[in-house]
């Protein structure tokens, strides 16, 4: 009689104190006060060893079915101080919709990668790939296989950024080109540009120690200069104009036999003479040529059956005609009030 008039005690103390509970901390210690351990609950069972087996299974049932009742309190507690905390959450959360809204400050493509994306978008839709390649290359890549070899005169023009006596930054993006040819190993025709950044030690408002360059090689049987030439034409009419001429001037590279440094007719002044253009009417954009026999036989191809073309240019540059950019350093600031320039959805800055 004692016992079941401490249970029910027991009870009553536990049902006054769930309601007396306001946060999840006092909720945590009336767990252990009563469902603990050393709990109030669990000390009801202290004695179990002095009663006969049919008290000890008439207290176990008695104090199971109080250990549930307390079990199923706490968690109806629990779920009251979540939704109480969940709404005043919600409360203090609450959007007035009828302010005015905070105008979104959206970014712009960088002028260097529309340049890319035009290029590609102009070469792809002629059935070239797009190939890209390391950053850090070999001395084999990027000078032996473009028959340019160790003592050779050319390696002092471009003044390269060593690694050491095997690996450099690559000064050139026709690196990747000797790469592509040495993995065709069927010797397949080839048609691919390889736009990436390329190293130099330059700096100044024209030239940067980092900057953009795409190559283009094309390999297959009967390939001429007209090709090339024909190719180029297309090329600078995209890039800067319908109106756009191009001129070949002899010139020579290692890697390619003839040689041409190819120029188009100022955009500016339409070939009348400018300061653009340095009163000649024309301006410098690429450098290109038929693919040197030398090359070719290092690549795998037979200069007797396989001819080709390949040219390169640097992409800051025609950014630079594009925008009317001054300085080639503006391009790799990071200064927003310079790139916000470009953020126009009709692009109505760029020569149509």
């Amino acid at each position: 009689m004692e016992k079941d008039e401490k249970i029910t005690n027991l009870k009553q103390e536990l049902e006054s104190d769930i309601k007396k509970i306001s946060n999840q901390q006092e909720l945590q210690h009336l767990k252990v006060k009563y469902l603990g351990k050393k709990g109030l609950i669990t000390e009801l069972t202290s004695n179990m060893k002095e009663l006969t087996p049919e008290e000890r299974k008439q207290l176990g049932q008695i104090v199971n079915e109080l250990k549930n009742y307390a079990i199923t309190l706490i968690e109806t507690k629990q779920q009251e101080i979540e939704t109480r905390i969940l709404n005043e959450k919600l409360e203090k959360e609450t959007i007035d919709i009828s302010l005015p809204s905070k105008k979104n400050i959206r970014g712009s493509r960088h002028p260097f990668n529309r340049i890319v994306e035009d290029v590609e978008d102009f070469f792809v839709s002629m059935g070239y790939d797009v190939v890209d390649g390391p950053e850090l290359e070999t001395d084999e890549n990027c000078f032996q296989r473009l028959n340019v070899p160790l003592g050779h005169p050319a390696r002092d023009s471009q003044d390269t950024f060593y690694i050491d006596e095997e690996y450099l930054l690559r000064t050139q993006t026709s690196s990747v080109q000797a790469r592509t040819m040495k993995k065709n190993s069927e010797k397949t025709p080839i048609r691919m540009i390889c736009p990436g950044k390329v190293y130099r030690r330059d700096d100044d408002a024209t030239h940067s120690h980092q900057f953009g360059q795409v190559e283009g090689l094309v390999i297959d049987k009967n390939i001429s200069l007209a090709d090339l030439k024909g190719t180029l034409e297309l090329f600078a009419k995209k890039m800067l104009g319908e109106n756009t001429k191009v001129r070949f001037r002899p010139s020579f590279f290692p890697f390619t036999e003839p040689s041409v440094e190819v120029d188009v007719s100022c955009f500016k002044c339409s070939g009348k003479g400018c300061p653009l253009c340095k009163q000649t009417g024309w301006i410098e954009v690429l450098g290109a040529g038929m693919v040197h026999p030398n090359v070719l036989r290092m690549g795998g191809y037979d200069p007797e059956v396989w001819t080709g073309f390949a040219f390169g240019t640097g992409l800051d540059r025609f950014a630079m005609f594009r925008y009317a950019i001054p300085d080639i350093r503006y391009l790799y600031t990071n200064d927003i009030r310079f790139l916000e320039q470009f953020d126009r959805k009709d692009e109505e800055n760029e020569i149509k």
